[in-house]
């Protein structure tokens, strides 16, 4: 998303200016990534924090990018709220979670259409809006500590508010908070302990002196100084306990929600009571949840009672623990997986899972970010749908780009993705290892039972709300009134060519008595098949066929 740099006047604060800021704070995260990943020390030395800032910081330019380039000029407002959404939809980790709900709290004041003129100037503005946004995160955290970006983001709001109370402009007020920030980041091992010992400042509070320097060089013009990453050469510390070490709860849960401010407080007390480093950031029906638990299951059913969580992540230390020694292992397959049975399931093959419901298509960030959490020198991804081809094809690229050698195996449902994992050989060469996974994926025909939401014109013919409909490698081939005979009905047109396999895979509501009914129909008409059942789990469809 590269934009260059347009001169902004002193006292500029306009869309353009979020849109160049936006744009330099994407740049200089991108420079400093790899440096703030080595000094991540707290809350957990998982050496992510840089990526995750600049996952955040890139989906919130993105979503500048998008508003400011309609026909219709954008307003500061505009692009101020759509830099706030895009970093909450994308906010990753602990860092990239309280960077968005500080961009949130400098759109809650800026991010309002004025009825009329404002007495404010807009370095008066920008001041209250970097105080807002301290206070937020704040808000946001379950337990704030000092000694992290929070108080890195306090200093630099103290020190906006003094230069917009002597009538500073925007690019004084920008400056001031940029060089509070930094000397509060100085000081940052002094506060906490766990950066003293290994003699590193905040990892995060880092991230945010980049992101606050990208916004005075949007408002004045000038470039800050290269930043010398205090410790970057200190390595992260290892405990030597072996207790030590598996202190603090063993996996990060995040997720979005759709959710009412009410059940959101009820949520906060529950997670609160599950684990640590709790964060809860956004608003008006869509928030953020970040939360460390040793129940990661506990964590997403609570969300489940506050509203709708979707797009969950959950991350296990150990794998980070050993990718934050950089431990690269040679290969990995990263699989786009529609339930959480199936997720399991293909976690415990090997797999690095991103969990996709119904209608939600994960976007490029998002595989990359698997990508990378799989740490490994070859990976292969499996996308589990035609409709991801070409999000795959571009998280890939910019994988090689990061020196990751990647192979995208063409799969277009989540049984052609369990066949080719099926035959994955790690100690196989890579070219090997991806024409055998691409042969077992081709040569499974895949089916689906889907429920008809409303009339409409089939490949099959006219069905109506609440038909049961099955699908045969994407195309409705039949339309059936029962989940069990429309079941039948889609084996019998799939085994009619030959087969050897049928997989199973049951949606959540779907009783066992089906998989059953459906085992012994296969062995009735077919005795050479074979047939396994899975469990989808929530999310899936109500049954997916595979015929190898």
């Amino acid at each position: 998303m590269p934009h260059e740099p347009q001169p902004q006047h002193a006292d500029e604060l306009d869309a353009e200016a979020v849109r160049t800021w936006s744009s330099l704070a994407l740049t200089a995260l991108g420079r400093a990534r790899e440096d703030i990943d080595a000094i991540n020390v707290y809350p957990v030395a998982d050496a992510d924090t840089g990526t995750n800032l600049y996952l955040t910081a890139e989906s919130g330019a993105r979503a500048v990018a998008e508003v400011t380039q309609d026909t219709a000029p954008a307003s500061l407002a505009q692009a101020v709220r759509a830099y706030a959404h895009g970093a909450l939809i994308g906010a990753r980790g602990n860092s990239g979670t309280i960077l968005a709900q500080l961009l949130r709290g400098v759109a809650d004041v800026l991010g309002d259409e004025p009825a009329a003129p404002c007495d404010d100037s807009p370095g008066r503005l920008l001041a209250q809006a970097l105080t807002r946004a301290a206070e937020e995160a704040y808000q946001a955290v379950a337990h704030p500590v000092e000694g992290t970006m929070l108080t890195v983001a306090a200093a630099a709001a103290r020190a906006g508010e003094a230069a917009g109370a002597a009538a500073g402009t925007a690019a004084e007020v920008a400056g001031a908070a940029y060089g509070a920030a930094r000397a509060a980041l100085a000081e940052t091992p002094g506060q906490l302990a766990a950066l003293g010992r290994a003699g590193v400042v905040d990892a995060g509070g880092c991230g945010l002196v980049a992101v606050l320097g990208a916004l005075w060089q949007a408002l004045s013009g000038q470039e800050p100084a290269p930043e010398e990453v205090r410790g970057r050469t200190v390595p992260v510390p290892q405990p030597s306990d072996p207790c030590e070490q598996d202190a603090g709860p063993a996996y990060e849960v995040v997720y979005l929600l759709e959710a009412p401010d009410a059940a959101v407080e009820e949520l906060r007390a529950r997670l609160d009571g599950l684990g640590d480093s709790l964060v809860v950031v956004g608003g008006e029906g869509l928030w953020n949840v970040h939360v460390h638990v040793d129940d990661p299951g506990a964590a997403v059913e609570a969300g489940v009672v506050a509203g709708r969580p979707y797009r969950i992540r959950i991350t296990h230390f150990g794998d980070e623990r050993r990718r934050a020694r950089g431990e690269r292992v040679q290969r990995a397959v990263v699989a786009v997986v529609p339930g959480e049975g199936l997720a399991g399931l293909c976690e415990e093959a090997g797999a690095t899972t991103v969990l996709a419901r119904a209608g939600e298509v994960p976007d490029i960030a998002g595989l990359l970010d698997a990508v990378r959490r799989a740490h490994a020198r070859e990976v292969v991804l499996l996308p589990g749908s035609a409709e991801l081809r070409a999000v795959a094809a571009a998280a890939a690229e910019q994988a090689r780009a990061d020196g990751v050698r990647v192979a995208v195996i063409p799969t277009r449902s989540a049984v052609q993705s369990l066949a080719a994992l099926a035959v994955h050989d790690a100690d196989g060469t890579f070219d090997e290892d991806v024409v055998a996974m691409t042969a077992a994926a081709g040569a499974t025909r895949y089916g689906e039972l889907a429920v008809a939401e409303r009339q409409s014109f089939t490949s099959a013919g006219i069905c109506q709300a609440g038909d049961v409909l099955g699908l045969i490698d994407g195309d409705v081939a039949v339309i059936g009134d029962g989940l069990p005979e429309t079941a039948e009905a889609v084996l019998d047109r799939m085994l009619g060519s030959g087969g050897e396999l049928v997989t199973l895979v049951l949606g959540p509501e779907v009783p066992d008595a089906l998989a059953e009914r459906l085992e012994a129909y296969v062995q009735q008409g077919h005795l050479a098949v074979d047939t396994v059942t899975y469990r989808g789990g929530r999310w899936s469809a109500p049954l997916l066929i595979g015929v190898e």
